[in-house]
């Protein structure tokens, strides 16, 4: 997890809303990202899915059996989506997401009887302090940026 944050602090420094995500697969690292949503002009540059778009590059297929995916904060419906069609075995968040989490806070579509795929689910506890508070940070600086 100490990776993922290692990305959100990065995206932060980019004026992105600090999301990191990094996939851990055979015992090693192979793919982490940030959010990129403003840079890129794309509401799809959510950390996990660009994640999951390099280890399915780097490992040569859309199927991430046997990847555990590790995220900042619990993950939105298209991304909670994406990695059930990534069909990872395992997803650790830091930070439930009440309003928007669909692993738990708003909705968990992992629970869904009738999805084909369930991944085993590490909720919050990671890292889960530090962040929120790197969230909070980025909030209440662009709000007094805004004010």
């Amino acid at each position: 997890m100490s990776l993922a944050y290692n990305q959100a602090i990065d995206a932060w420094r980019q004026d992105e809303v600090p999301i990191g995500a990094v996939i851990e697969h055979g015992g090693e690292v192979i793919a982490s990202a940030h959010n990129t949503v403003e840079s890129a002009k794309d509401p799809t540059a959510h950390a996990e899915v660009l994640a999951i778009t390099q280890a399915a590059a780097r490992l040569g297929d859309w199927r991430l059996e046997g990847a555990t995916v590790y995220v900042t904060k619990e993950p939105c419906p298209m991304c909670s989506g994406a990695l059930l069609m990534a069909r990872v075995k395992r997803v650790c968040y830091a930070v439930p997401d009440p309003k928007m989490g669909c692993l738990g806070g708003a909705t968990n579509l992992n629970d869904l009887p009738r999805v084909n795929h369930h991944f085993e689910l590490t909720p919050g506890g990671v890292l889960e302090d530090e962040c929120r508070e790197l969230l909070q940070a980025f909030f209440k600086a662009k709000r007094v940026q805004e004010g």
